[in-house]
């Protein structure tokens, strides 16, 4: 859920809890609980919403970690091939690269 998304919710709710007040034919000690029952929900979804979205950016820094990694890895052995094609080169008997070390 993005940001847009939590602040219709939540304007959602407050616009529900004041529909039912006006509207309500229960007493106020019956609101009130109703009114905290409603609380509640809100801050338990709010709390596992935020749980999720916890769960779900620690999953994508993991994979990108993940790459990075093997990029580092591919890069280390294409230098070192890059190395080792320019040794092979060196020193190879009359190759440019062999005769100018001379």
């Amino acid at each position: 859920m993005n940001k847009d998304g939590l602040a219709s919710f939540l304007l959602g709710l407050g616009v529900g809890i004041g529909i039912g007040l006006l509207f309500a034919p229960t007493s106020g000690e019956e609101t009130r609980g109703l009114l905290k029952g409603k609380a509640d929900e809100g801050k338990e979804y709010l709390k596992r919403r935020g749980s999720e979205l916890r769960d779900s950016a620690s999953d994508i820094i993991e994979r990108g970690k993940e790459v990075i990694g093997r990029q580092k890895d591919t890069l280390a052995e294409a230098v070192e091939a890059g190395k080792q094609a320019y040794r092979e080169t060196v020193s190879e008997p009359g190759s440019p690269a062999s005769q100018m070390s001379r």
